[in-house]
């Protein structure tokens, strides 16, 4: 097949303003047989059939105005204007992947941003999963809040946060609940103190102990209260902290004793460093949970990240020891 094969009008000037009317298929079809040298090999690669290439070769050859292909002994080969054409093939080809990426990279299917909430409690797993889900999806950043519950819960009142960690859903804001794992709360003291091997303490045991506590507003501080208020009994506050780590450096320093999850302590209590105490009626399990504002509309990566949660964030808490759930 020669370039007469591919009839043109002869006008190059005026032909050239039509290259607006080209398509990508009649670019394709040159740059198949650019590469393959037959109009036969062309349609293979693009699927189509032979007098469909030829037609869109005709087509293209047509609105470009000049003679694009000739035939040689090494097959099909370009004219000067065939490469000028193919050029612009391939710049076509280009943006159409760049262009792809980008609207990829907008729906989350590539990268993108998740804001990710988290009451402090769950700081101690809520990064190992991140850390498993960014391996899956590396290219999708992930922004972390933490705080308490009031915090958290305040957040959730607007749409920033995609989504959130916590261990009880916020009353007054209409959300999705996935439900992640157990969160067992419990009393520690440290290494060594005089109640520690004693079984089946009462709360009335602990009235005259020194509690370490949270700030008011911590999810952690009101489970406390709500303990020992169902016991018409009060516990002696020694110090409000607004932080885990400094509670368990105070309680194995000897300062007091404290009502924590048993997340939070899970590597001080298998070093030995801090024990539970047997108090009746412990632990009391709360769950963990993923929550989302009803009407928050999740783009792909945030959806991706709060199913991966909702199915498998429970194997990222912590491994504890067995203090007798009950």
């Amino acid at each position: 097949m020669s370039a007469k094969e591919f009839p043109y009008n002869g006008s190059g000037h005026a032909a050239t303003h039509q290259l607006r009317h080209l398509t990508i298929r009649q670019l394709r079809s040159l740059a198949a047989l650019s590469v393959k040298g037959s109009v036969t090999a062309a349609s293979t690669q693009l699927g189509l059939t032979q007098p469909a290439v030829t037609q869109q070769l005709r087509q293209l050859q047509d609105l470009a105005g000049l003679p694009l292909v000739q035939r040689t002994g090494d097959g099909m080969l370009l004219t000067e204007a065939g490469r000028e054409v193919l050029a612009l093939a391939e710049r076509v080809e280009a943006a159409i992947t760049d262009c792809q990426g980008a609207l990829d990279l907008l729906a989350g299917k590539t990268g993108g941003t998740v804001h990710l909430g988290a009451v402090s409690t769950a700081k101690y797993f809520v990064p190992h999963a991140i850390a498993a889900f960014s391996k899956r999806s590396p290219k999708i950043e992930i922004k972390l809040t933490i705080g308490n519950r009031e915090e958290i819960r305040e957040a959730m009142h607007g749409y920033e946060l995609d989504f959130a960690v916590m261990g009880r859903p916020p009353a007054d804001v209409s959300v999705d609940v996935r439900q992640l794992g157990r969160n067992p709360h419990i009393i520690i003291a440290r290494k060594g103190h005089w109640l520690e091997k004693d079984s089946g303490l009462s709360l009335t045991d602990l009235v005259h102990e020194t509690f370490l506590t949270r700030e008011p507003g911590s999810g952690t501080r009101t489970l406390m209260e709500g303990l020992f208020q169902k016991s018409d009994l009060e516990p002696i506050i020694g110090m409000e902290m607004s932080s885990n780590e400094t509670i368990k450096q105070a309680v194995i320093a000897g300062l007091g004793i404290a009502f924590i999850s048993a997340h939070t302590v899970a590597h001080e209590l298998a070093e030995g460093r801090l024990v539970v105490l047997d108090v009746a009626g412990l632990p009391i399990v709360r769950q963990w949970y993923v929550i989302r504002r009803s009407d928050k509309v999740l783009l792909p990566p945030a959806q991706a990240m709060f199913d991966f949660l909702g199915s498998e964030g429970a194997n990222y808490l912590p491994e504890l020891p067995d203090f007798g759930e009950r």
